[in-house]
């Protein structure tokens, strides 16, 4: 009986799977699969093709990068020569640009970003009069252009003698308020109040808890704020435009822009051609070096929470 019972369950399961089709993981509709490959594809290519063309540019004379064809090497290899007069323009001023863009990204990102972090922790964990208030204005200001308030704070800058000084592009990029809308919605997510109380019960004051607690589980939020900040002003061009008038303080937006003004006046200085594009292949580097480096406390942090 139970032979005769067993064989009877046995047969609908395997009827089941004789009915059942044939799935493959990741198997959908042929068009769709098509469509997606496709964008990708397209978004793939948008991205390199300007990358490929600045590294393929670097690599010509003057004369080859508008005679031959810009997808493609010219005649030789000329990239080192190209890095070679980059580095001797002006007594080798390019290296004092690059020492400025990353002193003043890295300053910029890393204190703007721990504002960020200490203020998108009080938003999210603390509950105090004007809150909602105060947070509503910080969204306002997000939809404010940077561009606008350049002017103003070239002004108030002046006014208290700051201008033409590493102080004037560094301060203006502390505030964030992009930062601190994301770290308080993250801190939101990733910071559980019922430990925060478990620590208060311990005896931790507010700031050990905030560093030891809430900033380690707070911290793949905190590189991105930290990458778009340093993205953000390692590209910066208007406000130290404005701000500075020494060659000597210029970031390499700045530098390079002065350097293509002078190549464009046509001349002897139309030999800068190349020399300006081996600038903005080599100043793009670092931001590909920091998104590899950091790209990992993103993985550590998904991988946190996917346990949670």
């Amino acid at each position: 009986m139970s032979a005769l019972t067993a064989s009877g369950s046995q047969q609908p399961e395997a009827a089941l799977r004789r009915r059942r089709p044939a799935t493959r993981r990741g198997a959908g509709p042929g068009p769709a699969r098509a469509g997606a490959h496709v964008l990708m594809i397209a978004c793939l290519l948008y991205f390199l093709v300007p990358l490929a063309w600045l590294f393929l540019s670097a690599t010509k004379t003057n004369s080859q990068l508008f005679s031959s064809f810009g997808l493609w090497f010219g005649h030789g290899f000329h990239l080192g020569s190209n890095i070679t007069a980059l580095f001797r323009y002006q007594g080798g001023i390019f290296w004092r640009w690059l020492v400025n863009t990353f002193i003043y990204s890295a300053v910029s990102a890393v204190a703007g970003s721990l504002l960020s972090a200490a203020g998108g922790y009080a938003f999210a964990r603390y509950r105090f009069r004007g809150r909602s208030l105060l947070f509503g204005v910080v969204l306002g200001t997000i939809m404010v252009p940077s561009t606008v308030l350049v002017i103003p704070t070239y002004l108030l800058f002046s006014k208290a003698g700051l201008t033409d000084t590493p102080f004037a592009v560094i301060l203006p990029t502390l505030v964030n308020p992009f930062g601190l809308y994301l770290m308080r919605v993250y801190a939101e997510q990733s910071v559980p109040a019922e430990l925060l109380d478990s620590a208060r019960m311990d005896g931790a004051g507010e700031f050990r808890i905030f560093r030891r607690i809430a900033f380690r589980l707070m911290t793949p939020g905190f590189v991105t704020v930290l990458l778009f900040a340093f993205v953000a002003t390692w590209n910066n061009y208007f406000l130290p435009l404005v701000m500075l008038s020494t060659p000597s303080y210029y970031p390499v937006t700045v530098g390079l822009a002065n350097m293509n003004a002078q190549a464009s006046a046509g001349g002897g200085a139309q030999l800068l051609v190349t020399v300006v594009i081996a600038g903005a292949l080599i100043a793009i580097v670092p931001l590909i070096v920091a998104f590899l480096f950091l790209q990992r406390y993103w993985r550590g942090g998904l991988a946190v929470g996917s346990l949670r």
